[in-house]
């Protein structure tokens, strides 16, 4: 056991958040933390890292057991390069380095010395444990998966941006490899690819794991216990997040049963002892019954926390078969960023994902005129009437009130009709008098569905749509767009909600963007089909060893040429950013971003080409 929580409680000024809880994480277990938002579950992050204590109630820690939390990660000298805060992680590592080479030097000339060659035996043998000779395409494998280029490794850590901060130190955590690896959110702002490469990882993680996610496909994929939070309460599973789902369904069915029974039994043990209470030969049967009663230990009705937003969306005007055609259109800023050609007609569920930085967003802001297309066109069908969410949310006003909100762009409705619209979005009492600059995440996606069902269009267009909801909301938004009779376009890279709601996809990846009329499941299928040669197995000549290695290594040497040119033109578009051409020009300025964005992304791919090849070229 490396760490036990029993009946833990904590409380927030008077309330009480959770109570009597218990909680364990034993060694190498993959474990997520679920519930609504605002429920505890960061809460108990921060208890089991030691940064909150318990109200009430014991955690027992194993001694030597340690603890990694993002949360917890601060770099003390931000003038560090990137290279020497990760060198602290393997401080142990380097320092028996300089043992062996210093040791190897000696053995030049005292080679007979089987007093140091013990010694260097010891030493290197610890190396060896600790992944020494490895420890370097590690750190530079988990920091290029990131999105950074091998060069920011000797950036000063005070050059980068505070989201890039928390990369590092993400990426600093992870080479830690602590015996409790703590994470909160850890899928928010990766794209698909990204998510299932830290799938992948974490599933090969050998210590313990705590997650708290949203993201209920990547539970799916790496965790084999579920908690629960619910009224307080904490509730334990075994299985992934779908059997979860599946194993509380059937709780609730049970005690359900069991409430009816004994409700039933109940209300005839009471019919026999009001019929048998005044009848003199019947009145010691009756107290019998009474007493019976009032020692049953009565099963409580189950309660299930469904208080959710309600929305349904329904289009104004059905609008024509043909909802939208796109040829060869060409999106981007100054620079392009892909062209696409797809159509779409009533009713249809288009999925646009992709790698991030590659135009996904570009792509819907353009079809909603936001941003000018560089070449080709688009045409949408007869009566179509497009809604849009953006996944910045920058149309909310910091002065107005939810209610003015609301109100201002639908005065057609009476105060009455407005409060009952808020109402179902969860905004209730004096919540409609809050001003919009100080919702929660969640809060604003909310007041944003409220807007575009009170516009009925019959095309919705949505751009991370998912972002700030937890699972309920997000099975609420899933619901309302399933039963939408329109037509939506998404972008999304929450695998879940696009495996339950696309009829099609568009995969936008530079030079690869292509349309599939599939289903995400149907996708998957073809996208990740395995290369099947024309000639069997055997008919294949076998490669000298010799040879591959020679071919391995002039592979990984060609890779390291464009991995080295495609880092200078990235210096080179770096530098753009401190030209006045690009920074007193917004549009500029977000088409140079993008360059980067994609630059960046060339350089991963490159990135993980080389380690395969030079990960061969090591073996052979």
């Amino acid at each position: 056991m490396l760490l036990q929580v029993r009946n833990g409680t904590k409380d927030f000024a008077g309330e009480i958040l959770f109570e009597n809880i218990q909680f364990e994480i034993k060694e190498n277990k993959k474990i997520a933390i679920i519930g609504r938002n605002g429920c505890g579950k960061t809460t108990l992050l921060k208890i089991i890292s030691g940064l909150l204590p318990l109200d009430g109630g014991t955690l027992t820690k194993s001694a030597n057991a340690t603890i990694g939390y993002l949360a917890q990660m601060a770099f003390e000298d931000e003038s560090l390069t990137v290279r020497e805060e990760f060198n602290k992680v393997f401080a142990e590592l380097l320092a028996i380095k300089q043992q062996l080479d210093e040791l190897g030097k000696r053995l030049e000339s005292e080679y007979d010395d089987e007093n140091l060659i013990r010694q260097y035996d010891q030493l290197q043998h610890r190396f060896e444990a600790g992944n020494g000779y490895n420890y370097n395409q590690e750190q530079i494998a988990l920091f290029t998966r990131f999105g950074f280029p091998i060069e920011d490794l000797d950036r000063p850590l005070n050059t980068f941006s505070g989201g890039q901060k928390t990369r590092i130190a993400f990426v600093k955590l992870l080479l830690m490899k602590p015996d409790i690896l703590l994470l909160d959110e850890p899928t928010n702002h990766l794209d698909i690819t990204t998510i299932e490469w830290l799938e992948d990882y974490l599933r090969k993680y050998p210590k313990a794991i705590v997650i708290v996610s949203h993201d209920r496909m990547f539970m799916d994929k790496i965790v084999s216990e579920v908690y629960e939070f619910e009224f307080g309460k904490l509730n334990h599973f075994t299985g992934n997040y779908t059997s979860y789902v599946a194993q509380k369904k059937i709780l609730v069915q049970q005690q359900m049963r069991r409430y009816k029974n004994q409700q039933e039994e109940i209300e005839r043990l009471s019919a026999l002892i009001e019929k048998f209470r005044y009848k003199k030969e019947k009145a010691a049967f009756a107290q019998s019954k009474i007493k019976y009663l009032d020692r049953m230990e009565r099963v409580e009705r189950p309660r299930e926390d469904k208080a959710n937003f309600k929305l349904r969306f329904d289009p104004k005007i059905k609008g024509g078969t043909s909802v939208l055609t796109v040829d060869n259109l060409t999106i981007g800023y100054d620079k392009p960023l892909c062209t696409v050609s797809f159509q779409i007609t009533n009713g249809q569920k288009l999925a646009i994902i992709g790698p991030n930085g590659l135009g996904k967003s570009t792509l819907v802001k353009t079809l909603m005129g936001m941003v000018e297309p560089l070449g080709g066109e688009y045409m949408f069908g007869h009566q179509i009437e497009a809604a849009y969410f953006d996944q910045q949310l920058a149309q909310f006003s910091t002065s107005r009130t939810v209610l003015e909100e609301v109100w201002d762009e639908h005065p057609e409705l009476d105060h009455t009709a407005v409060r009952k619209v808020l109402g179902q979005f969860m905004f209730t009492a004096d919540d409609v008098f809050k001003s919009c600059d100080v919702l929660s995440g969640g809060e604003k996606v909310r007041l944003s569905l409220a807007k575009l069902m009170l516009q009925q269009p019959n095309l919705l267009v949505l751009d991370e749509p998912t972002n700030h909801l937890d699972i309920m909301g997000k099975e609420a938004l899933e619901d309302a767009l399933q039963s939408y009779t329109g037509t939506l376009i998404f972008v999304s890279h929450d695998r879940y909600f696009i495996q339950k709601l696309a009829t099609c996809i568009l995969c936008v990846e530079g030079d690869k963007t292509a349309f599939y009329p599939l289903n995400y499941d149907e996708y998957m299928e073809k996208d990740h089909k395995p290369i099947i040669s024309e000639k069997p197995a055997e008919e294949k000549k076998p490669v000298s060893q010799a040879k591959q290695q020679r071919e391995n290594v002039k592979k990984t040497a060609q890779l390291e040429r464009m991995i080295t040119r495609a880092e200078r033109e990235l210096e080179e578009l770096r530098e753009k950013r401190f030209d006045p051409e690009y920074y007193h020009d917004n549009r500029k300025m977000d088409a140079l971003e993008e360059a980067i964005d994609e630059k960046h992304n060339e350089i991963a791919h490159l990135m993980e080409e080389w380690e395969e090849y030079a990960a061969t070229s090591a073996d052979s």
